[in-house]
């Protein structure tokens, strides 16, 4: 059984970099959790957040589900990366501190290092939608030598 509270068990970051608060429902395909805005300064200021800052929540729920398949897997956390998006679509400028927001990703396409997921972020009168582009690079394994 995977620890589904833990969230920096699941992605590749720590401390004050964990956005996320808490899963709230993990399939083989989807994803969703849950993170209270925070006024910590890291991305805004103590009243907002801009709502550009939903990328690095999407990408984290996208890495959280890819921790989730490798905890599954027997695997380690594996890194990755954001290479982009196509669209971002936002009915807002900010998120106000404190605004409770639900992120939901499903995977459309993912090979072995390449992946493609729908995202969205709810929230009290908050809507916005994307499709981000992430990939996974494998994992190198060093070679024993000997002198």
């Amino acid at each position: 059984m995977i620890d589904y509270s833990d969230i920096a068990a699941l992605i590749p970051h720590s401390g004050r970099m964990v956005l996320l608060d808490r899963i709230i429902d993990f399939d083989g395909h989807t994803l969703s959790a849950e993170l209270i805005v925070r006024d910590d300064g890291l991305f805004g200021d103590k009243h907002s957040v801009p709502a550009w800052v939903g990328i690095e929540y999407m990408a984290q729920a996208i890495a959280a589900y890819a921790g989730i398949q490798s905890k599954l897997a027997g695997e380690p956390i594996k890194l990755g990366f954001l290479l982009g998006t196509r669209r971002y679509i936002s009915n807002i400028a900010n998120f106000a501190v404190g605004t409770i927001l639900t992120i939901q990703v499903k995977n459309i396409i993912q090979d072995d290092k390449l992946g493609v997921f729908d995202c969205k972020i709810y929230g009290a009168d908050i809507e916005i939608s994307a499709n981000l582009n992430v990939y996974q690079p494998p994992i190198e394994t060093k070679l024993a030598t000997t002198p």
